[in-house]
């Protein structure tokens, strides 16, 4: 017979087993699963009970049924009750920690300065500018949408039998936006940077009345009667939507039900996921800019294979109503460019609250292209460039450290990288969530394996609480760790690689997990900043032999991308590889 103490705790941990608690070890789950009965029974309980090691009188034993069976029936009602996707749990993440600084003042908006730009003999010498180039093309009546939308359009059809990066073309859709814009223009209703400019979302992003497919065989004909809150922002900002772009299947990757998307710079290598087809899409010239997602680096980590400036926000900048969710407490939606500031003039439009999505924070997103590098206080996480093992990524880092050096950065301040001994996440849990209606409606059956992610009903609502509490003790850690920099960067080893664009496979049923090995700093950051939600911008930093692309990526704490940005943009104004383009046919 076990202690009394061991009894009270065995019932308590038992009671909630209908609400998928993991019962220690679980057995009496496992045999709900196994009878042909959807109910719990005393002989049940006391198989359970037997192999668990624990011996109880019946009179506890028939209690112990009659609440797993209690449970079991709220449950029934629960998995009947039709929850939409745009709907979030009614409990908001935030990523400002006690005591941490966040700028509330509006400042004044300055935009670099117009360039003079003429309009090329071929248009599609333009397909890779900067937003402020194209924009003055737009704005000077030098170009119309309409043009520039069929020049886009052309180039998307024409690679994209060897890229593979559109899920749907929307030519008629986009052409009829453009013509819109025409009109507002001539009639000198002006909207902005963004007016005219074509652009693409990722497919994880409804758009009415088109398919909304997540890159999932599972989902190919699903259909959504409203917008997502980020469409309807571009498109009151004047931006014409011509394609939804390839994300891997279920935000994981960068295979999709059609095929592998592939990197511009290199059509043998896939262009990393999740956010594969924005990245791809936006190297090669197929839109002048795009919107993809990140839950844990599927915006960086395509950006970084691609050549282009990935911005991932801070946690709470953009609304993701109408987006496929894999964490509410880890999305973010941002933008992908060419160039640093293309990514400022996108989050102009769309860094707003909607009343919708209740996780986004009314903080002003500040711009100015002028602002002086060399007040900035940067931070160097050196494990990072000592950890590289390529010789030309360590070479382009180290060289792009001098680079920063001859701009005016003073002594590059130490980051560390705080270790709480523990690794965690929200994905599992979060998307077996927002999945489950579909998982029990058979819809899943088409999905590859390893992304349907079941595995996250063996946490108990317990363990997942823990998780969190734990993260936010790693928050703080990280805030304390960085408190001291307004920016720090940060050295990337992908080259040929993707890194990660989503959760990880988890291991095949009934095979050992294994231990937990120390992370080397660099990769401990990666997971701990984007467990924060620290905003950060992946910036090419030149190319390596076969000439694909390598990158430096910048990070702060929670709405500080003004600081990222404006170092981003000065580092590319020095640098200059922002102007090299894939050669394609």
């Amino acid at each position: 017979m076990h202690t009394d103490d061991t009894r009270r705790r065995f019932l308590a941990h038992f009671a909630g087993v209908g609400l998928g608690s993991t019962l220690a070890p679980g057995v009496l789950w496992a045999k709900v699963q196994e009878a042909p009965a959807d109910r719990v029974t005393l002989a049940m309980v006391t198989e359970a009970l037997r192999l668990s090691g624990i011996d109880l009188p019946e009179d506890e034993r028939k209690a112990l049924v009659d609440g797993a069976n209690t449970a079991l029936g709220r449950l029934d009602e629960l998995r009947a009750f039709h929850i939409p996707n745009d709907v979030s749990p009614p409990y908001h993440f935030s990523p400002i920690t006690a005591g941490m600084r966040v700028d509330r003042t509006r400042q004044p908006w300055v935009m670099s300065k117009a360039p003079k730009v003429t309009r090329p003999a071929n248009l599609e010498a333009v397909a890779c500018w900067p937003l402020r180039h194209l924009a003055e093309l737009v704005r000077t009546k030098q170009v119309t949408s309409v043009e520039l939308t069929r020049m886009y359009l052309g180039r998307l059809h024409r690679h994209q039998p060897v890229l593979n990066n559109v899920v749907t073309f929307l030519d008629d859709h986009g052409l009829t936006e453009a013509a819109v814009a025409d009109r507002e223009i001539a009639a000198g209703r002006y909207k902005g940077p963004l007016h005219g400019i074509p652009w693409g979302c990722k497919d994880i992003i409804t758009v009415k009345g088109f398919p909304t497919t997540w890159g999932s065989a599972a989902f190919t004909e699903q259909r959504f009667d409203y917008d997502a809150t980020i469409v309807e922002m571009l498109r009151e900002a004047g931006a014409v939507l011509i394609a939804k772009l390839a994300t891997g299947e279920l935000a994981g990757g960068d295979n999709w039900f059609g095929g592998q998307t592939k990197s511009p710079w290199d059509p043998t290598q896939g262009s990393s996921g999740s956010s594969a087809g924005p990245a791809s899409a936006t190297a090669a010239g197929g839109v002048a800019f795009a919107i993809g997602s990140e839950t844990s680096g599927s915006i960086l980590s395509p950006a970084g294979r691609c050549g282009v400036v990935g911005l991932r926000p801070t946690f709470g900048r953009v609304s993701r109503h109408g987006a496929m969710a894999l964490s509410w407490t880890q999305d973010r939606l941002g933008p992908f460019g060419r160039y640093a500031e293309d990514c400022a003039l996108v989050m102009q439009a769309i860094a707003k609250p909607d009343d919708r999505d209740m996780s986004v924070m009314d903080v002003p997103f500040n711009w100015n292209a002028n602002l002086d590098i060399r007040t900035l206080k940067v931070g160097v996480l050196q494990a990072s460039f000592d950890e590289l093992t390529e010789p030309v990524a360590k070479a382009n880092a180290a060289a792009t450290l001098e680079t920063l050096k001859a701009l005016g950065v003073k002594d590059f301040a130490p980051v560390e990288v705080p270790d709480i001994g523990l690794e965690m996440s929200a994905i599992a849990v979060e998307s077996a969530a927002f999945f489950d209606e579909h998982a029990r409606a058979g819809r899943m059956a088409k999905v590859s394996r390893g992304r349907a992610r079941p595995a996250g009903r063996l946490t108990s609502a317990v363990d997942f609480l823990q998780a969190q509490r734990a993260r936010m003790m790693m928050m703080e850690a990280l805030a304390k760790a960085t408190a001291h920099v307004d920016v720090y960067v940060v050295a990337s080893n992908s080259i040929g690689r993707g890194g990660p664009g989503g959760p990880p496979t988890p291991p095949a049923p009934g095979a050992p997990r294994p231990p937990r090995r120390p992370q080397p700093p660099g990769q401990r950051h990666f997971q701990l900043a984007n467990l924060a939600c620290y905003p950060a911008v992946n910036v090419p930093n030149g190319f390596a032999d076969g000439g694909t692309p390598t990158s430096i990526v910048f990070y702060g704490q929670p709405f500080r991308e003004l600081p990222l940005l404006a170092l981003a943009k000065a580092y590319q104004d020095r640098a200059r590889w922002h102007e090299r383009a894939p050669k394609l046919t």
